[in-house]
């Protein structure tokens, strides 16, 4: 469906970016919010992202999905805003873990699981919850999301191993801090 839509705006008709803007703003406002942090910083983050993949259409090589291009994009803007800030991401997840958490754990009545998971990840550090969220959310393999990080399939292991490592522990100090 992706090349149809690319079709059209290659031979002129702008309008059909917004198949584009539809179907992939979310997952990768997602990203952006995994690796800043910041929903505002977020937002911006993923306008630049697809102002850069409407321009750079023309030079999109389809042996690859437009969705693991446009993410690689979103990932490489979102980290270059961080170093152009100069500055780590607020860590306070570890201090704020356990209000966190509860609010995860008790919202659920209301059926927001996107916003809770979302918060949950906002928790970790950049690298840490931009894996789960390709791995678990965007169900997307160990390659593609090596192709969209740009990091050896190896190390992308290592960073879900570590993601999975940190989130259990964030749990368990919830689970022991509320007994």
């Amino acid at each position: 469906m992706d090349n149809i839509y690319i079709d059209k705006v290659l031979s002129g008709d702008v309008d059909a970016f917004r198949y584009f803007v539809k179907t992939y703003k979310d997952m990768g406002f997602n990203l952006a919010v995994s690796i800043i942090k910041d929903e505002q910083y977020a937002e911006e983050i993923v306008q630049d992202a697809f102002m850069k993949a409407f321009k750079g259409l023309k030079s999109f090589k389809r042996t690859a999905k437009f969705k693991s291009w446009f993410y690689r994009i979103v990932v490489n803007e979102a980290f270059q805003r961080l170093r152009s800030n100069k500055k780590a991401p607020q860590l306070s997840y570890l201090e704020d873990s356990n209000e966190k958490l509860l609010e995860y754990l008790t919202e659920d009545v209301h059926g927001e699981r996107t916003e809770k998971i979302r918060s949950v990840l906002k928790m970790l550090p950049p690298k840490e919850g931009l894996v789960l969220n390709l791995f678990y959310l965007e169900e997307t393999s160990i390659k593609d999301i090596s192709k969209i990080t740009g990091w050896t399939r190896s190390n992308t292991k290592v960073i879900l191993h570590r993601a999975r490592k940190h989130t259990r522990l964030i749990w368990q100090k919830n689970i022991k801090n509320h007994e």
